[in-house]
């Protein structure tokens, strides 16, 4: 499905969304915000969010709640004797504790199939958990919390979070999507060497003493030598755009992912839409199957589709005759690791993810490999600042060459399987503003462009309305921040000033009205009224990221006060 940014059907499709938002807001009683009580809740919401070895609460996991009878398991590195506080738990907790077959020494190098349970993945510190469903330390999700942590002077635990990213690259192999045995295949937008510096530039993370600047040092030395072999992760030959010199999103493993257990309809749904529509796009993602396919059938599938016997979720995975294509599941595990499941902005349900060089990823690509020159040359590696630098300068202009698209003024993803590039807008085309690869003219043509993306209550994620959560009219705190901070950096404050105040007011509203602060909001009617047709339907309370970008987003509000009496 080619969906283009102007196109008579977006252009309908957006105006009948509003139309529609218009008449709900006209219905609901209008309730009154008040940002104080809004924070009252943030401050207090980091403790119910924060889980550790030590909490029972930090087992339970609903995504795959009925895995085992006998209790959760959580999984230790083949290589780590079981602490003393985990063996003290097993009863307490009424969970198992199992070590790895193996020591992993990359991401994939352990799949999930492996293991008979499924279970969480032990780390040493406390971590604060996004909230509902989503019960684990999540890789991207972690960026954006500790960054509200920091604003809300929680700074040992957000210390402790970049200490248990740490023991994941040690252990694990990377950076995880989240600490469940499900997520060993795959990682997650790379912030690690953001949240390195957030917690080493904050003067409270470590004690104002010569024995502090001493610890301090050792610590950088010891992050920058795992933040080289996390960055490894996106040099692997599988996450390579073809000779672009540019990296795009890729999982290990196979076939529909596990923690859709607890989403019995998402892969169904997804068959529902392409039989119904045919000629859209995604005709390469349909097979011809059986229900419940014989053993030749099944030995068919296993290499066309997903094998119906190892995975329940395959087995479910089927309508009207149809399954599922294994390339698509090989761009649907792409999309997960890309954080943005799901949209249409790689065809159907993203299902073409890993045929794109994608402008988020190469941005967080290039601001880590400027990160890593940075801490290089606070440790005096001059020859390792050095190859950063290179390494950096040359993806830049990869970048340049195939990202950005000048007649449009916009940075765009490209699809290096077909040598094409995308016209899907998606407000990933602000993060080479936050990134800082941007030139100025660059900028300027972006600014100008904001229309595509500004509603009433924030930034959306795209100008098209499918209906997915990662689509418009649903706009979240981790792109809208991205976007905020990346104005704000090239000097377009008031623009990054009025979206900050849009985007809080949404919260204020949605907290209002029910008390609760959610995963994402509906930015067309500036509420968390979120009615998503397929794939994650509900909208989480909690919320980890969505708390601390409204912390941030305050600040930026703030700086323009400051500016403006000045």
């Amino acid at each position: 499905m080619k969906l283009f940014r102007f196109s008579a059907f977006t252009l309908a499709a957006t105006l009948a969304a509003a139309a529609h938002s218009a008449t709900l807001r006209a219905q609901q009683p209008v309730a009154v915000s008040d940002p104080n009580a809004t924070l009252g809740y943030i401050h207090s919401a980091w403790d119910s969010l924060t889980r550790s070895v030590t909490g029972c609460n930090s087992l339970a996991d609903v995504k795959v709640e009925n895995a085992s009878d006998a209790g959760p398991v959580l999984y230790l590195p083949a290589e780590l004797p079981a602490p003393p506080k985990v063996k003290a738990l097993e009863q307490t907790c009424h969970f198992k504790a199992i070590s790895l077959p193996r020591r992993i020494e990359k991401i994939g190098d352990v799949h999930p199939e492996e293991l008979h349970t499924p279970g969480l993945l032990y780390l040493p510190n406390p971590y604060i958990v996004p909230g509902g469903r989503f019960n684990e330390m999540y890789g991207w999700d972690s960026y954006f919390i500790l960054l509200g942590l920091e604003a809300d002077h929680k700074e040992a635990l957000a210390k402790g979070i970049v200490d248990n990213f740490l023991f994941e690259i040690e252990h694990y192999g990377g950076v995880l999507n989240a600490n469940r045995t499900y997520y060993l295949t795959r990682s997650q937008p790379p912030f690690l060497t953001s949240m390195i510096r957030a917690v080493y530039e904050d003067p409270a993370s470590f004690p104002a003493t010569f024995a502090g600047r001493k610890l301090a040092r050792a610590w950088l030395e010891h992050a920058y030598t795992l933040a080289e072999k996390d960055h490894s992760t996106w040099e692997r030959p599988e996450h390579k755009a073809g000779s672009t010199g540019l990296s795009h999103y890729f999982d290990y493993g196979v076939g529909p992912v596990p923690e859709m257990a607890d989403d019995s309809t998402y892969y169904i749904d997804v068959l529902r839409w392409l039989v119904a529509h045919p000629h859209q796009g995604g005709e390469t993602y349909l097979v011809k199957g059986s229900e419940h396919p014989d053993a030749a059938e099944a030995v068919r599938l296993k290499t066309a589709s997903c094998d119906v016997h190892a995975s329940a979720v395959c087995a479910r995975a089927w309508f009207a005759g149809y399954r599922l294509s294994r390339d698509f599941y090989i761009g649907d595990r792409a999309m997960r690791e890309s954080g943005f499941d799901s949209s249409n902005r790689f065809g159907p349900f993203s299902g073409d993810t890993h045929h794109y060089a994608p402008v988020c990823l190469n941005s967080l690509l290039y601001r880590y490999e400027r990160d890593l020159e940075h801490l290089a040359l606070l440790l005096g590696n001059v020859k390792d600042a050095a190859h950063w630098d290179r390494q950096s300068q040359q993806r830049a202009t990869a970048i340049q060459r195939y990202l950005w698209r000048p007649k449009d003024g916009v940075f765009a993803d490209f699809d290096f399987v077909h040598a094409r590039t995308s016209s899907y807008a998606y407000i990933t085309s602000l993060y080479p503003l936050w990134a800082g690869f941007a030139t100025r003219e660059q900028a300027t043509k972006i600014e100008a462009k904001l229309d595509l993306f500004e509603r009433p209550g924030g930034f959306s994620t795209s100008n098209t309305n499918t209906g997915l959560q990662w689509d418009n009219p649903f706009g979240w705190a981790p792109t809208n921040w991205i976007a905020v901070a990346g104005l704000n950096a090239y000097g377009f404050r008031a623009d990054a000033a009025r979206i900050a105040q849009h985007f809080n007011a949404t919260v204020d509203a949605g907290f209002a009205a029910d008390g609760t602060i959610r995963e994402k909001y509906n930015v067309v009617i500036g509420t968390s009224d979120v009615k998503v047709s397929a794939g994650y339907i509900s909208n989480e309370i909690g919320f980890g990221w969505t708390n601390a970008v409204y912390l941030k987003m305050n600040e930026v509000m703030q700086e323009k006060t400051i500016t403006r009496a000045n």
